[in-house]
């Protein structure tokens, strides 16, 4: 993207946390205090880059930098005890999970895993969902592990939603998020939690080469 003279190296590490920083939050401010010590050419640089090839992704970065996929389209059959193992395996260790279902060409119905290197933060205030909405979808219902079902602990009640829904032949989505306690400097405090989309369509079918 640009090169830092030598007489600047100094701003290095300051100048790529403010850049991942505003992957993150988009606060314009903040980065530019930093991009107002580094030289023209440089900051014109980045500035460009950002508008260019940064537009807003949800759920694509925390304040560190970008959430990275480390295990991708891990597919399980119905809901049982094996499914709920690797989620309450991955939730324990805080990574983020993007959990989708889909029918398969007998007919019967999988589930498709996405083990994310992180869970994203969302403000006190926000909205609870790092997992954009696709374009044209039309929601029923959105639960999220705040409204425990009986007893069951968030893995469990996640997966008694889905399941309810996908019997009624419902495209569903699972993800997880850091629900913080506060709307300012929200990084990394707060309530980690699933969120489960139903939505007003098929399941889908399943995708070749997966």
């Amino acid at each position: 993207m640009t090169t830092l003279g030598a007489g600047d190296l100094h701003l290095t590490r300051e100048l790529v946390s403010a850049l991942n920083s505003f992957l993150y939050d988009r606060n314009d401010s903040a980065l530019g205090k930093v991009l107002d010590r580094v030289p023209k050419p440089v900051r014109m640089a980045a500035q460009q880059y950002l508008r260019d090839n940064c537009a807003p992704v949800l759920g694509a970065f925390t304040e560190y930098g970008p959430v990275e996929v480390v295990r991708d389209a891990v597919v399980f059959g119905g809901i049982d005890d094996e499914i709920e193992e690797y989620l309450e395996g991955a939730y324990t260790i805080g990574l983020g999970i993007r959990m989708s279902n889909e029918r398969k060409r007998d007919g019967g119905v999988g589930w498709v895993i996405q083990l994310l290197s992180d869970e994203v933060s969302v403000p006190a205030s926000g909205e609870p969902r790092t997992w954009a909405v696709p374009a044209g979808a039309k929601l029923l219902r959105t639960w999220t592990s705040k409204q425990r079902v009986g007893g069951a602990g968030p893995v469990r009640g996640a997966l008694q939603v889905a399941e309810d829904a996908t019997a009624r032949g419902r495209w569903v989505r699972i993800h997880t998020l850091l629900h913080s306690r506060y709307d300012v400097d929200f990084e990394g405090s707060g309530t980690s939690e699933f969120v489960v989309d139903v939505f007003d369509a098929p399941i889908p079918m399943e995708q070749l080469g997966e």
